[in-house]
């Protein structure tokens, strides 16, 4: 249950770790590696200083997009055990204090990265924050089970935007990046929603289990696993990499498949089971993707060293 300051339309001072935590610090990590490894992977070279600041710049606009999508599901957050105890339901800062704070990251990580790198990946990153915090949490997410499976693609933007960063070009392989991670997504997410499935169900959200039901969704984690599968192993198949992506990305498919499979004939199981094969696919998802996109930078370390031809 939200706090009684929540409930009442005041709230406490916030505190800078509150401001924090609104920026979703557990997600950024993944957003800031793959974003990293989309730099040190692309053709070319950048200024260290210049690296550093279109990384800066699209963490502060996954930042500030994260704090618009708290900004917008205050009511629905407290409302979900998963969610209830978020700076904004739990009473501890004011709502407009959080839509400004977004919108002030937003504006100037576009800025940022338009004045010291280059305004084509400015524009990208405009279309990343408008993709998260407006498409997917204003309009998708309340409408439409197929909203992870569309709104993926926010998630999808940050290794394209740094790869346009260094190279300064659109091209197939930054566009292959943002199709693993955009593929990978349902896949992910899916898995976490079946174990969390009485959350959405309780505020209303259109969560693919909470609509199409169990047995469809676990048939979709499957699918959209298979289809991941190709579409991670493209850059090297369209010589992109070396063998080494290769291998791994084969490797980790074929991992992701293997513990895919029992996902989809599993009946539900009480929530606390720790054996869930959802939960072994969610948690082994996450790891996939730092895996491939470590694998994507030593390939390229490997290439520039002259270890293989």
């Amino acid at each position: 249950m939200a706090s009684t300051a929540s409930q009442t339309g005041t709230a406490m001072p916030a505190q800078w770790r509150d401001f924090f935590t609104l920026t979703k610090p557990r997600v950024m990590t993944l957003v800031i590696f793959t974003a990293v490894c989309g730099l040190l992977a692309a053709p070319g070279t950048i200024h260290p200083v210049l690296g550093f600041t279109a990384i800066l710049a699209i963490a502060m606009g996954a930042g500030g997009s994260a704090v618009l999508n708290q900004w917008w599901e205050a009511d629905l957050d407290a409302g979900m055990k998963r969610t209830r105890n978020r700076p904004l339901p739990g009473g501890r800062m004011r709502r407009e204090d959080a839509r400004d704070f977004g919108i002030f990251l937003s504006a100037a990580s576009v800025v940022l990265m338009g004045l010291a790198v280059g305004w084509l990946a400015a524009a990208l990153l405009l279309v990343a924050i408008i993709y998260y915090a407006v498409i997917y949490t204003m309009w998708l997410k309340p409408r439409t089970p197929q909203n992870i499976v569309i709104g993926g693609g926010a998630g999808a933007f940050p290794p394209l935007i740094a790869w346009v960063a260094v190279s300064g070009e659109l091209t197939a392989m930054p566009i292959l990046l943002f199709a693993i991670i955009f593929m990978w997504t349902p896949p992910h997410f899916w898995a976490l929603a079946l174990f969390v499935e009485a959350d959405y169900a309780k505020v209303g959200i259109p969560m693919m289990p909470v609509v199409a039901g169990e047995k469809s969704t676990r048939r979709q984690i499957w699918w959209y696993t298979v289809l991941l599968a190709p579409v991670a192993i493209a850059p090297w198949y369209i010589g992109g990499t070396s063998w080494i992506y290769g291998m791994t990305a084969v490797t980790l498919s074929g991992l992701f498949l293997w513990l895919a499979w029992p996902v989809v004939g599993r009946l539900a199981a009480p929530e606390d089971d720790k054996m869930l094969p959802e939960k072994r696919l969610f948690k082994f998802s996450i790891a996939y993707l730092f895996a491939l996109f470590a694998a994507l930078v030593v390939d390229r370390l490997a290439a520039y060293q002259g270890w293989i031809a």
